[in-house]
């Protein structure tokens, strides 16, 4: 392992789970094994099952043997995002209906507090009521201080970053508020030299699972694996970045129609799904100069989506070789759309740092975020479609399965919850969660769904039910219309035609509004 020893070395010791009483003589646990795989600020067309050139052949390879889902949504950025999967309720439920509170804060508790409940039991939790053990590794972001780490919330081990983005190499402090990182409940810090972020989640991932097998534990397991790849900075070994070395020369919008073709080769999309015109802010690639170094960004951009996806390759290494992975439950998905954010106000970014290695502190900026999001408009925090649609890879062999290459069926963030519920074979109130369970939807189509999804984060809005998406961009603005059925890129707002369907919908809107606290 690469970074066994590091950790070992940086941690003191890292303490293996106790081994279950009577190991040699306890009956095998059936139940499948449970991993949610999520990572950050990555676009809907990154990876290669979903049209993206970035090589991706473990993600590849879980999609064309499970399901894959054509319609699912997250909650438009990273707080709401991890909230909603935690806990199966809507951000605003769970206390996130914005971003995580600092550590010296004193937030009203409710909707907005950043930080989860503690009164609403997390997966972790159920699932560890229910005889599971319950790994994490990677980001946090719902609760910085040392009362709302991951421990506190069901974890039975943990190792990550708390905060939000950081350096991929070192901790440094962003925004005048300091990153931490942690080892279960002690913070922890990268050694000097050879710590790469993505490598070291995946390390302790397989580590805990190795620990689990050698201690022959026969309970089932629950691993939540979060990567902060590809979210800012720009950070990847160079040997991965150059694997990608001129890929990017032809520009983003050239590239945005090929990932378009490629998407419609594999059955992805059809003729409904039109290329929305790249925003009027975004420059001609034939009028940008080198000072931006547009090209190297993109580079290593792929290089961070293919460093963690042979990471994920070498989980699936460790739960083949433990003759686990037909048993298991592996859901990968994106916290929200590409990310149009500029972060050279940080002042983090030393000028004369390469892109991609220690010094430098960038972002890949709003020209490539449409590139990641392709087909769809707008980008990380934004309702359109550009924002809160992500692939979704569902692969549980043992498992029911869809019949076609597509699930058609609309999903969210807030299903995981009963999903894994159902498959550990733990009952619910159907009062209890808004979320179904997904693998009761595998063979609907978008337009047989009558449920009605909702998003609120500041202030962008938006609600979905069946064929029609209502979306408004601040709470002042008018509502927009979409025929998703006919319009699945939001290019034709047809609210002036349908005043009734956009009452309706509003109207829910502000039934949801009220119940969650926006």
């Amino acid at each position: 392992m690469r970074h066994r020893c590091t950790l070992l070395a940086f941690a003191a010791l890292v303490a293996c789970a106790p081994a279950p009483q009577n190991e040699s003589s306890a009956p095998a646990d059936q139940r499948p094994n449970i991993v949610f795989i999520l990572a950050d600020d990555m676009g809907y067309s990154d990876i290669g099952c979903y049209g993206g050139e970035i090589a991706t052949p473990n993600l590849d390879r879980l999609a064309a043997n499970g399901s894959k889902f054509r319609h699912f949504y997250n909650a438009a950025r990273c707080c709401p995002t991890r909230a909603a999967l935690l806990t199966g309720q809507y951000p605003h439920t769970a206390g996130m209906g914005k971003m995580v509170s600092g550590t010296n804060s004193a937030p009203d508790p409710g909707p907005y507090q950043g930080y989860l409940r503690e009164d609403i039991p997390t997966i972790a939790e159920r699932l560890g009521a229910a005889g599971y053990r319950t790994y994490m590794s990677g980001k946090w972001h719902v609760g910085e201080g040392p009362e709302h780490w991951p421990l506190h919330y069901g974890f039975d081990r943990y190792f990550g970053l708390i905060s939000g983005a950081s350096s991929y190499y070192d901790l440094r402090t962003d925004q005048n508020r300091e990153r931490q990182m942690v080892l279960d409940s002690a913070r922890w810090y990268p050694p000097a030299t050879g710590f790469y972020a993505t490598d070291a989640y995946t390390d302790f991932a397989v580590e805990v699972l190795q620990d689990h097998e050698e201690n022959q534990d026969q309970a089932p397991f629950f691993l939540y694996l979060a990567y902060t790849a590809p979210h800012w900075p720009l950070h990847a070994p160079e040997a991965t970045t150059q694997l990608y070395a001129g890929k990017y020369a032809a520009g983003w919008d050239s590239l945005r129609h090929v990932r378009h073709a490629r998407q419609r080769e594999l059955g992805l999309i059809d003729d409904r799904y039109e290329l929305p015109p790249l925003e009027t802010s975004i420059p001609d690639w034939d009028t940008v100069g080198p000072e931006m170094q547009w090209e190297r960004r993109m580079e290593v951009y792929a290089a961070m989506v293919h460093r963690m996806d042979e990471g994920i390759g070498r989980l699936i290494e460790q739960l083949e070789g433990s003759d686990e992975l037909d048993n298991t439950l592996l859901v990968f998905l994106s916290d929200n759309g590409g990310c149009a954010e500029d972060v050279s106000s940080r002042g983090l970014h030393r000028d004369t740092a390469t892109i991609g290695l220690p010094g430098s502190y960038v972002a890949y900026l709003k020209p490539w975020s449409q590139l990641s999001n392709v087909p769809f408009r707008k980008f990380k925090k934004w309702t359109e479609e550009g924002g809160i649609a992500t692939p979704l890879i569902v692969h549980w062999p043992d498992g029911p399965q869809a019949d076609s290459d597509w699930v058609d069926a609309y999903g969210h963030v807030i299903d995981l919850y009963p999903t894994a519920l159902a498959a550990a074979g733990i009952s619910t109130e159907e009062s209890e969660l808004p979320g179904l369970n997904l693998l009761t939807t595998l063979e609907e189509t978008s337009a047989e769904q009558s449920r009605p999804l909702f998003w609120e984060h500041y202030g962008h809005a938006a609600v979905r039910r069946g064929r029609y998406k209502l979306v408004r961009n601040s709470p002042t603005a008018p509502w927009m219309l979409f025929d998703m059925a006919e319009d699945p890129t939001e290019l034709h707002d047809i609210a002036p035609s349908l005043p009734d369907t956009v009452q309706e919908l509003s109207r829910r809107y502000e039934v949801w509004a009220r119940q969650v606290g926006v």
